[in-house]
């Protein structure tokens, strides 16, 4: 047996050489490719920190707008319960903001009060009385407020509404004291204030929306504005001969009290002026019952011997002051009298 044949074919010398130069190729490549990817991480470094910083700050921001987005707009369901607010003069956001958090409107005080003074919304508070109900969220709670979304009254003065109804609707839609505002009606100074003789007529009947908590003295003025607005346009037809502006109120407060028909009130209007032009007294019912302070039962004989100043049965002319509100109808037809 031959110990020294050799172990190896002559022709597998160079496969053995050819395969060591491929892998020595590879292993250049591969560390030709590591170098240079090394060399693009040191090249690369500074400009892609800054990019990872604000890939980072933007999805921040994204997640905590999102955040805010629920917490704003996540709402209290009030139901069919009605949470009210009232602002009073000088109250700041702090105060609004606990008594909300309080009546359960919102669940976080803190999250609306630097909400509303980042909004500029604590600078512009306005007072009045804020109604909640339904589903609430903080953002609804800033736009009402920022809106002055305030709960408004409607008051609806009818025509021929005596001074004393007009009181009463009064006190009732803006909750005050009846007397008070009785008070107010009768005030003649406050009536010359506003460059009017007496209140009665130049209460325009109307439907007025104000604002809840509008003080009386504020919506009575208002429709005494709404009289002269209505009615400026009125005199510049001549009158009737012997009156002036404020017997034509006189005479149209009695006019709309005698009939709710329009098409009546020119016809009625040429009846008390030719008894004014003839001298005769009125005979108004109206002025009678006005005088005794209204009534709820029928007009009686003893009650046109009484004497009251209003009562056109003993006295002769206008009565002192007009009986009622009334409408523009009416007082066109005191300057426009049928023949």
């Amino acid at each position: 047996m031959n110990n020294h044949a050799p172990k190896f074919a002559w022709w597998e010398y160079p496969l053995y050489v050819a395969v060591a130069l491929v892998f020595a190729v590879l292993g250049v490549v591969v560390v030709a490719l590591k170098v240079l990817q090394v060399l693009w991480r040191i090249i690369t470094w500074p400009v892609r920190r800054p990019l990872r910083l604000a890939i980072t700050v933007v999805f921040g921001l994204i997640v905590v707008a999102g955040v805010l987005i629920y917490l704003y707009t996540r709402p209290v369901d009030l139901g069919t319960r009605v949470a009210t607010v009232i602002i009073k003069p000088g109250d700041d956001l702090g105060t609004v903001a606990a008594e909300l958090r309080r009546l359960g409107v919102i669940r976080n005080r803190s999250m609306l009060s630097y909400s509303a003074q980042w909004l500029g919304i604590d600078r512009t508070l306005t007072p009045g009385r804020y109604d909640f109900t339904g589903r609430i969220s903080i953002l609804s709670v800033l736009n009402k407020l920022r809106a002055a979304d305030l709960v408004r009254v409607k008051i609806t003065v009818y025509e021929g509404a005596p001074i004393w109804r007009v009181a009463g609707i009064l006190a009732r839609a803006l909750e005050a004291d009846s007397s008070s505002v009785m008070r107010l009606m009768r005030d003649s100074s406050f009536a010359r204030s506003l460059n009017v003789p007496y209140l009665e007529g130049y209460l325009y009947p109307e439907t007025y929306v104000v604002p809840w908590g509008t003080p009386p003295e504020v919506v009575v003025a208002e429709m005494v504005h709404m009289f002269r607005a209505k009615t400026d346009s009125l005199w510049s037809a001549s009158l009737p001969p012997g009156l002036n502006r404020e017997e034509i109120l006189k005479l149209a407060s009695i006019i709309q009290a005698e009939t709710r028909l329009e098409a009546e009130l020119p016809k009625v209007s040429s009846v008390y002026l030719n008894r004014l032009r003839l001298r005769m007294r009125l005979d108004a019912d109206p002025t009678v019952i006005y005088g005794l302070g209204g009534l709820t039962r029928p007009l009686m004989l003893a009650d046109l011997k009484l004497a009251t100043p209003y009562n056109t049965y003993v006295r002769y002319g206008l009565p002192p002051t007009p009986i009622n509100s009334p409408g523009l109808p009416a007082i066109r037809a005191a300057l426009r009298p049928d023949t």
